[in-house]
């Protein structure tokens, strides 16, 4: 923390602040893996999401299924074939692990595209809350403690609560 203050600080200062208002600056933060976690609107964003995915998940599991079975199948058979057969087995499997693993990437970027869709709008409004406590209240930084730049800090600068609190309120208002 004190490395995250006096770097706030230095920066501050390079800006051309005296050191008066240095001693001025106000600093907070918030945990925004709790704030997402008790932010309405998220849980059902999840579940949306896993729902979403279930067919992918599905599809994938047939995938590796088949190609087991073919590993299998030719484990088994191996000794019986003739060079030529064994090439064509081995280029089989080849061919669908590569459409297996193709298959998967783009499963996995098709997964975050439609986690950023529906994870957007709450993510915009809990910047948005962040937004108006620090105009609000003059905060010149507020750090992010899931993002793992704050070591230590004085629980008397935690917004994490008031992020969450209005949050909830604006649901509340919206109903």
């Amino acid at each position: 923390m004190k490395r995250t203050l006096f770097a706030a600080a230095g920066l501050v200062l390079a800006l051309g602040m005296p050191r008066e208002a240095v001693a001025q600056v106000k600093i907070g933060y918030i945990n925004s893996q709790s704030i997402l976690a008790e932010t309405p609107g998220a849980e059902e964003a999840q579940a949306q999401f896993d729902e979403d995915m279930q067919s992918f998940r599905s599809e994938v599991e047939e995938m590796a299924a088949e190609l087991e079975t073919l590993v299998q199948q030719y484990e088994q058979q191996q000794a019986l074939l003739s060079p030529s057969a064994k090439q064509q087995r081995e280029a089989d499997i080849r061919s669908k692990q590569q459409a297996y693993q193709e298959r998967l990437a783009a499963i996995d970027q098709r997964a975050g595209q439609r986690q950023q869709e529906l994870v957007q709008p709450v993510m915009d409004k809990i910047n948005q809350a962040i937004e108006q406590i620090r105009a609000e209240d003059n905060y010149a930084l507020i750090f992010d403690v899931a993002a793992g730049g704050v070591v230590a800090a004085d629980p008397v600068l935690d917004l994490t609560r008031e992020v969450i609190r209005r949050l909830q309120a604006a649901e509340t208002a919206e109903r």
